[in-house]
């Protein structure tokens, strides 16, 4: 979680996982839009980038700063609902977890939602962030305005339409400007009831095409070299609150079993990496099947305080069974020490020059290694692999991504970039990375 204790110029700034550190010389808090204004006016002069850091929960460099880390960690809070047109309009510093509650006190949610909720609106909504549901897009596609200062340092508003820069704001990774409000599309509140189930991995393959449209959400847990799944199924229905007693006891099981009792197997596994495959299995089998409906806010997430490093791709979703059943076979042939389960979820198509599912229903696949084991040598076969399946990594996550291969990827990169040199002529918001990324 953000610490403002630890924001000081020239201080040592690292994302959640610790893979990805800077010394970054300046470090601003501000308050309003006139002040991220001035940062940015200054920033230009001194022809010095700027990186909005968010919640720093990016596996990748994307929000990682060069010289001027900017949070927003002070400009937070719902500014106004639309109740007549079911649009809210959020101060982009504000926290997921912020988000539920204060909608919820004017009867309204987030159409959908990802498993981590520490992100700012901002930057989920700038990375592409996703939660599951082939009928539904990511936090992205809900936005019905952006409220942005630029690379000059104006403030600009911009109302979703068929143009440019809609295409371009729609998953940006903060390369137009500051996205300090903005107005998302809502749906009057809903609780979600939740049935988690395990599953053998033939059975979910065989049913999966007809699972994911007979339900809002289905999210798969496989666990390397099992044949056993968990899968989470939700539906939306009538608002219905937990007791403070039921969530108090969800919270701990999470805490211990699903957290503590991990943390502990995975010591285990980075201690003798050949443990894993017993281990993954031991977990499948233990899977602890349940049900259980509250509000959606509070169904959607879950904790995750054991850290990892994470790659995730998605794919066009006719191609997900193929996929799976390569990457079990991988796994059987114990060609890798792995004993995090790959997450496994959905997404209806959507448009945006950088989006992950421009175009097609995508399924996105998640892989995870326990931080302190090497990733590398995994995170290297899984970007083959995905090649093989057009796979577009999540912007926010570990990929092997080269400027050319995302030219390659993304048919309308050229039209993105002529928008950011529109908005950002003197490239404040183009550091090393991206440039690496962008610039052929």
């Amino acid at each position: 979680m953000f610490s403002v204790d630890k924001w000081k110029n020239g201080g040592k700034w690292t994302n959640w996982a610790g893979n990805m550190i800077s010394f970054p010389g300046e470090m601003s808090l501000p308050r309003s839009i006139e002040e991220v204004a001035a940062i940015v006016k200054q920033a230009r002069e001194k022809k010095k980038t700027i990186r909005v850091t968010g919640a720093a929960h990016s596996f990748s460099a994307v929000a990682m700063p060069e010289h001027i880390a900017l949070s927003l960690h002070e400009m937070r809070g719902l500014i106004h609902i639309d109740k007549e047109k079911q649009e809210a309009t959020l101060s982009a510093g504000t926290y997921l977890y912020e988000i539920g509650p204060l909608l919820a006190n004017h009867g309204f949610a987030l159409i959908n939602m990802g498993d981590i909720q520490e992100q700012t609106i901002a930057g989920a909504i700038s990375t592409g962030t996703h939660g599951t549901g082939v009928t539904l897009g990511s936090l992205s596609s809900t936005v019905m305005r952006w409220g942005f200062v630029d690379g000059t340092g104006e403030y600009r508003e911009h109302s979703r339409g068929e143009d440019a820069l809609s295409e371009a704001l729609h998953v940006s990774l903060g390369m137009l400007g500051v996205l300090v409000q903005v107005t998302v599309k809502v749906i009057p509140l809903y609780s979600l009831h939740y049935v988690g189930t395990r599953e053998a991995l033939s059975e979910g393959l065989t049913t999966f095409a007809e699972d994911i449209r007979r339900h809002r959400h289905v999210e798969w847990f496989y666990f390397p070299g099992s044949e056993l799944i968990q899968v989470k199924r939700m539906n939306a229905v009538a608002p219905v609150y937990q007791s403070e007693w039921s969530k108090r006891v969800e919270t701990l099981k999470l805490q211990i079993v699903e957290n503590g009792g991990f943390f502990a197997v995975s010591e285990l596994c980075k201690w003798k990496p050949s443990l894993s495959g017993a281990i993954s299995k031991l977990s499948a089998a233990s899977v602890v099947e349940g049900e259980k409906i509250g509000i959606s806010y509070e169904i959607y997430p879950s904790p995750r305080s054991v850290k990892f490093q994470e790659s995730e791709y998605a794919i066009p979703l006719a191609q997900f069974e193929a996929c799976m059943e390569e990457i079990h076979a991988t796994f059987i042939s114990g060609a890798f020490n792995v004993h995090f389960p790959l997450e496994c979820r959905t997404t209806a198509g959507e448009a945006g020059y950088l989006s992950p599912s421009q175009g097609a229903e995508s399924a996105f696949i998640a892989f995870h290694m326990y931080k302190g084991m090497p990733e590398e040598p995994y995170f290297k076969w899984v970007h083959t692999l995905m090649k093989k399946y057009n796979g577009r990594p999540h912007w926010g996550k570990q990929h092997h991504l080269t400027a050319e291969y995302v030219h390659e990827l993304y048919p309308n990169v050229a039209e993105f970039l002529a928008v950011r040199t529109q908005y950002d002529p003197d490239n404040v918001f183009l550091t090393n990375y991206l440039k690496r990324l962008f610039l052929c």
